[in-house]
């Protein structure tokens, strides 16, 4: 008989997932305004990508709940990198 998982465990991973990609946005978006290279900025726009990945993800899984917070902290991450594109020529996201 096949193993069955709980629907919150399940839940609590896919949130998991999200703030996780968030926590590594977080840190090259940091990286990138910290050392303001052409190689740091693209790999915070790919780990801006791999994020709006995630949080569709949860945002289908779960239909929004429990993924507000990782909303907010992926929104601020955003701006930031925005702010960094915009000092160095390159276009927002």
């Amino acid at each position: 008989m096949p193993k069955r998982y709980d629907s919150s465990l399940q839940a609590d991973t896919t949130v998991s997932q999200a703030q996780n990609a968030v926590n590594k946005l977080h840190y090259a978006v940091s990286q990138a305004l910290s050392h303001p290279t052409a190689q740091t900025i693209v790999q915070a726009e790919r780990r801006l990508a791999h994020t709006e990945q995630a949080m569709r993800q949860a945002e289908l899984s779960l239909g929004g709940q429990g993924v507000e917070l990782a909303e907010e902290m992926f929104i601020e991450e955003k701006r930031r990198l925005n702010s960094i594109q915009s000092q160095h020529g390159q276009g927002n996201l």
